[in-house]
């Protein structure tokens, strides 16, 4: 770095200590101005370490970490109520900052759900769909009303009734059947499946039929 930028870059970074008045790292000042003045990081490192052994600001060792802050003698003494003022000024900025970043929050809780919400175009092209959806069930609708072959509830009734009728009958028949295969069984030498066979008696399970509930 030239002497002519050294200088600026000085004058640029004790402005800016001095403005915040508040402790940094040469790390904290390079991310700062970096972006706005094009400052590289060991071009901060020396000029912050330029403008300690002036005296132009003050230099605190942490461990490994060197802070820096504005010299304080330049600054005029503050009175306790001016420091209490200050303080209740922190307190309101604090609590609108506080309010400002949940509204931030909500709103971006807003965004997000916004953006995963169909699109005006998106919603149109469903409400179409929709409509013609509605309108082919409509028509059918229409159709089984005109039809002329309604199940009336009268038919209805006898159907179920009917049905009830022979499911009733196919198990009395059945349990006939089972009542004279087991007293022929008693007397027979063979086993049920042979005699099943041999008679030629097809069961419910050969048939893969099941009895229906009432």
């Amino acid at each position: 770095m030239s002497k002519n930028k050294e200088a600026a870059a000085a004058s640029i970074i004790l402005s800016y200590l001095n403005e915040n008045n508040r402790p940094y790292s040469a790390q904290d000042v390079f991310g700062n101005l970096q972006k706005q003045h094009g400052f590289g990081k060991t071009a901060v490192v020396k000029v912050m370490e330029m403008l300690a052994s002036q005296g132009k600001i003050t230099e605190k060792v942490y461990g490994k970490q060197k802070i820096y802050f504005p010299d304080q003698s330049q600054f005029t003494d503050v009175s306790d109520s001016e420091l209490k003022n200050l303080d209740n000024q922190i307190s309101e900025l604090n609590s609108k900052s506080q309010s400002v970043q949940q509204n931030c929050r909500q709103l971006e809780i807003e965004l997000k759900e916004l953006n995963s919400s169909m699109t005006t175009e998106e919603l149109i092209s469903e409400t179409e769909q929709l409509k013609k959806e509605c309108k082919s069930y409509q028509e059918k609708l229409q159709k089984i009303k005109l039809a002329s072959n309604h199940v009336t509830p009268e038919e209805k009734e006898k159907v179920y009734k009917e049905r009830i009728h022979l499911v009733k009958e196919w198990k009395k028949r059945k349990r006939m059947v089972t009542d004279m295969m087991d007293a022929i069984l008693e007397g027979y030498p063979k086993s049920k499946k042979q005699f099943l066979e041999e008679v030629g008696i097809e069961t419910d399970e050969d048939c893969k039929v099941k009895m229906p509930d009432l």
